[in-house]
């Protein structure tokens, strides 16, 4: 697959601080507007975990001026669609529409940067909601592993909390909790507004400036957490539970997108498990049967399944492989086969023609996450919450100039055994 070519946006800043992205793309009749919010779990403090991803679900209970079912219906019935996503590193809300319908959703977004009511009453049916979503993913025992995991994996790092929060944090968290955080994040000095699709981009301004222009700057208050970067030494942690099966979760400290390293470090994860996709709105992927460990531990009955995990994060994060095993095949053997894998990545210089195919197949995941309208307004905000624009439009030259020597380094520096979490959950019957 040809790699995507990219122009850069129409960049502009209002007197209040909003960065605004516009990006013409005349193809169809269709706009992708999102609204990007530099907080997330990141910025929470201990005891107040899950504040951002609750403050998500309140911005869809209304204002004032439009009550919440309302505006999801006035948007599908001009036959759009609509949807917010919380983060560690951030919160975006999102309108696929049809041009027409830009000026409302403009309007809807910039009423609910400061308007939301978080009435008491529909903050407590949130709770039960919020704690009913985090009580059925605890019934998941990959979520209960990877919880387990990430809170090894970081000693302080907010990282290694859920997004959804802790237990014990929704059933303590008020509303004045809830609007303090809301108040303090939700401003034009803290957000980004990026629009793609068909329109005319000094109409779009217009409305951008009538909209959001009278909102004041105010000051933002921000938590930013100190970086962990490195796992110090290897650790083991273990969960027993009443599915018949065993599972495996095996985390090692990854590079933060910004980081040069993450293009060599991205080649790496599509060598070995495949590469991830980039973004939830592609339109395919390449897969990872030809990945190593698929090969080893899929094609060798070791595992039923295995998949990696690499996301691009404002701080080092971690590169995570998710494995479910065989019944006829204990954990301890299929951790033999990984550090197998591993150590022949670690000890022999990768062949050119391995590098082309993972090259090949990171480009083609980035073509696919890169497709349309949605995927186009996405990544003006998505890069820029982490570096800039101009890291999607480099991504794959950056990637091109990874060599085979890259390779070999940035595996020593990351994937050593004693730099790594190695979580287990034992089934029952197995």
């Amino acid at each position: 697959m040809e790699s995507p070519r990219f122009s850069l946006p129409i960049d502009l800043l209002l007197p209040n601080g909003l960065r605004v992205f516009l990006k013409p793309i005349n193809n169809a009749p269709v706009v992708s507007s999102w609204l990007w919010y530099q907080v997330g779990s990141r910025n929470e403090l201990p005891g107040k975990t899950g504040l951002s991803h609750w403050v998500e679900h309140m911005q869809f209970k209304g204002t004032p001026k439009h009550d919440g079912k309302e505006v999801e219906t006035a948007i599908a019935r001009v036959g759009g669609y609509t949807n917010a996503f919380t983060s560690p590193d951030w919160t975006a809300y999102f309108h696929t529409i049809p041009s027409h319908a830009l000026p409302m959703v403009l309007e809807i977004e910039a009423d609910r940067m400061v308007n939301s009511l978080f009435d008491p009453s529909e903050v407590e049916t949130e709770r039960t909601v919020i704690l009913s979503e985090r009580e059925g993913s605890e019934n998941n025992p990959q979520f209960l592993l990877g919880e387990l995991v990430q809170k090894a994996a970081y000693q302080h790092h907010p990282y290694r909390n859920e997004v959804i929060g802790e237990t014990e944090d929704l059933q303590r968290l008020t509303r004045e909790d809830l609007y303090s955080h809301y108040c303090n994040y939700y401003q034009p000095a803290n957000a980004a507004l990026c629009v793609a699709g068909s329109f005319d981009p000094e109409q779009v301004l217009a409305l951008v400036q009538n909209s959001f222009g009278s909102i004041s700057p105010g000051i933002v208050k921000r938590h930013v957490p100190e970086p962990e970067f490195a796992l110090t030494h290897g650790q083991t942690v273990e969960l027993t539970g009443t599915e018949e099966a065993n599972f495996i979760q095996v985390a090692w400290r990854s590079p933060s997108a910004a980081d040069p390293d993450f293009f060599a470090f991205t080649l790496i994860e599509s060598i070995l498990t495949g590469p991830s996709t980039l973004n939830m709105f592609g339109s395919g992927g390449t897969g990872n049967r030809t990945s190593r460990l698929y090969q080893n531990l899929v094609e060798n009955s070791l595992a039923a399944s295995v998949y990696g995990s690499l996301t691009a994060t404002i701080d080092p994060a971690t590169y995570t492989l998710y494995i479910t095993c065989r019944p006829d095949h204990t954990p301890e053997e299929v951790i033999r086969a990984v550090d197998t894998v591993i150590d022949g990545l670690l000890s022999t210089k990768i062949q050119t023609e391995t590098l082309e195919v993972a090259l090949k197949q990171a480009r083609a995941n980035f073509a696919y996450s890169s497709d349309n309208v949605t995927n186009q307004a996405f990544w003006m905000g998505y890069a820029n919450s982490f570096s800039d624009y101009s890291w999607f439009v480099e991504y794959v030259e950056r990637l091109r100039q990874v060599t085979a020597e890259d390779i070999l380094r940035v595996s020593q520096q990351y994937l050593s055994i004693h730099n790594r979490v190695i979580g287990f959950y034992r089934g029952q019957n197995v």
